[in-house]
This record gives structure tokens, C-alpha cells and sequence, in this order.
């Protein structure tokens, strides 16, 4: 839950609703939703019936007369109702305003215009749809106080289309954005340097992240492993000195104490083996993922830096950008809401 919601709740809690005021206040949103839609009904309706097609409906059910009496009798008081209505918002929204300046509802005195910005537009005859934002705004907050002014299935269908339309749009920006960049990958000399660019701006990321998984996974394994390398290599240089005929002659030749000092210079060389094996993997098994030894550090940065000036580099860096492209492409035409249709068919079912 955001701070803003919290914040909204606790406004809403702080609040006594069994007061006088409150309850004013309450009717008279009520009164506003109901007069706006009421006002936006009779222009829909006054558009229809003064449009060729209401003229041409009318005379098709053979009712022109009632046509000529709603133009020459109640037209002119639909105007004269609207100008009213126009002069009402008008001086509704002053009122308003001069109390929130009175009441420091806001930080400076202008900037209710800005904030309700939708009220002052919707004054203009050819934005008066902007009047469906109020109403909205005054649904929602009935709806948060726990009025249901809308019903709860044509909320969710209302907010379901909402999603529709937001999904449909804003996947057909994004796939327009990448195909964009996929043709201009393909037409433009300068793709190289983009690639580049894209590759040198990432080097110090992709090196921390390459010490990082060099620490986590080959420092774990060898350490895990660091007793087994060790014995084999012991046994490894054992099995050489073995192997060595002329040190065994030359052994050999030592009455008694031969056999003995064979004996001995093996285990000390398959001593020699494990203790080298050690001192060589105890520097690489040290550190942490969040501070990764300086063996790590050193191989990671050298892997970051290589000069990406080789054909068949270019080719990998290319082939993982378009990868990487289409499979957003991809993700982004998967359609949510046919997911959503699809699971409330199943669950139907």
C-alpha cells in the first residue's frame, strides 16, 4: 500500500461521517453527479435529434411532428439550459476555489486551477466529455467511502475494457518502438558503433556480475572439491616418482636403508603435492559475493575489457540484440486480457 493510499485512508478515518457538514457535503456530490449526467443526457439527445440522422430516424417511424415541436419548443430551452448550466459550473468553481485559498487546502492559492484542470476544460462547450472525469472522480470517492454507486460487475467490466484498450495501445507503441530499432539496426551504417556503445556501457556491470558468479558457483565448487584435488594430486606426483626408473636405480643402490628412503620420498612428494594443491586453491575459495577475491575481481575485469573489434564477437553481440528484441516482441504480443477471457471461460465451464 503506497503512502498516498495510507495517507487517503487515514483522511477518510479521521472523519466523523454522523456529522451535519459531512453529510451536506455528501448530497451535495450526490446532487453534482446526478445534474452532470443529467446534463450530458439531454446534449447527447439534443445532438441526435437536431442531426440529419435523428431527422431522417423520425421520419422513418412517421413522427415529424414531434421532431418539429422539440425544435421550435424545447430546443431553445436546451441552449438556454446549457448557458445556465455553464454560468452554475462556473460560479460552482470560483466558490470553490476561494475556499480552498480560505481553508489552505493547497500549497499556493493557484494551483486549484491546475489540480482540478479537468473542471476548468470542461467549461469549453467542445469539451463538456471532460465532465465525465468529475463524475468518475466523485463515483470513486463514494465508492472508497463505501457507497456503491456503481455496481460491482460493471466495475470490474469497466475496468476490464479499460485494460483492453491501455494493453492494446501501449503493446502496439512498444512493438512500433522495436521494430523501429530492429530496422534501424538493419538500414543504418552506424549500427556497429550502437552496438558498441551498448556493449562499452555495460562492461562495468557485466564485470562485477562475472566476479559475482565466479565467486558463488567455481570458488563454492572448489572448495567443496579442494580435499578430493588435492589427494589426486598428491597421488599424482607419488605415482611420477614411481614411475621415475632412474631415481628407483639410483635408490637401489643403497643397502637397507634404499627401499626405505624410496618410501619416504614418496610421501613427502605426495605431501608436496596436496600442500601446493592447497596454497594454490585457498586464494581462490576467500571472498564473498558481495566482495569477490581480487583473482576473481582481476579475471573479470579483463573478460569485460576485451576489444569487441573481432567479426565473429560482432556477429554474437548482433545475434543476442536481435534475440533479445524479438523475444520482447514476442512477449509483448501475448495478449493479457485474451488470458483473462480464457481463464473466466474455464472457470465457467
Amino acid at each position: 500500500m503506497t503512502d498516498s493510499n495510507q495517507s487517503s485512508q487515514n483522511k477518510f478515518q479521521t472523519i466523523r461521517h454522523d456529522t451535519l457538514a459531512w453529510k451536506l457535503f455528501l448530497v451535495y456530490d450526490i446532487f453534482m453527479m446526478v445534474i452532470i449526467v443529467v446534463n450530458l443526457v439531454c446534449l447527447c439527445a439534443n445532438a441526435f435529434l437536431m442531426s440529419n440522422f435523428g431527422a431522417w430516424f423520425f421520419d422513418q417511424i412517421h413522427l415529424q411532428q414531434v421532431l418539429q415541436f422539440y425544435k421550435t419548443d424545447l430546443h431553445p430551452w436546451v441552449i438556454k439550459t446549457e448557458s445556465w448550466f455553464i454560468t452554475f459550473l462556473i460560479a460552482e468553481l470560483l466558490i470553490r476555489w476561494a475556499i480552498s485559498i480560505v481553508n489552505k487546502h493547497h500549497k499556493r492559492w493557484f494551483f486549484f486551477p491546475f489540480i482540478h484542470w479537468y473542471e476548468v476544460l470542461a467549461i469549453v462547450p467542445y469539451l463538456r466529455f471532460l465532465r465525465l472525469i468529475r463524475v468518475a472522480i466523485i463515483g470513486y470517492r463514494l465508492h472508497e467511502l463505501g457507497y456503491k454507486v456503481v455496481p460491482e460487475s460493471i466495475k470490474n467490466k469497466a475496468l476490464f475494457y479499460y485494460s483492453v484498450v491501455m494493453e492494446e495501445l501501449s503493446d502496439r507503441i512498444v512493438i512500433t518502438v522495436i521494430d523501429g530499432v530492429r530496422h534501424e539496426l538493419d538500414t543504418s551504417s552506424s549500427h556497429k558503433k550502437i552496438i558498441h556503445d551498448l556493449v562499452d556501457h555495460h562492461r562495468e556491470l557485466f564485470a562485477r556480475v562475472l566476479a559475482e558468479i565466479l565467486q558463488e558457483s567455481l570458488a563454492t565448487e572448489l572448495k567443496a572439491q579442494q580435499t578430493v584435488i588435492a589427494d589426486n594430486v598428491g597421488q599424482i606426483v607419488k605415482q611420477a616418482i614411481e614411475d621415475t626408473p632412474q631415481l628407483t636405480q639410483l635408490l637401489r643402490l643403497i643397502p637397507i636403508a634404499g627401499s626405505m628412503i624410496e618410501n619416504q620420498i614418496q610421501n613427502i612428494g605426495q605431501r608436496l603435492g596436496e600442500n601446493i594443491t592447497n596454497g594454490l586453491i585457498d586464494p581462490l575459495t576467500n571472498g564473498t559475493v558481495q566482495r569477490p577475491n581480487a583473482t576473481y575481481q582481476l579475471i573479470s575485469e579483463k573478460v569485460s575489457n576485451l576489444n569487441i573489434e573481432n567479426h565473429l564477437l560482432e556477429e554474437l553481440v548482433e545475434s543476442a540484440v536481435y534475440e533479445s528484441l524479438e523475444s520482447l516482441r514476442k512477449q509483448v504480443k501475448i495478449k493479457q486480457w485474451q488470458l483473462v477471457l480464457d481463464k473466466n471461460d474455464q472457470a465457467k465451464q
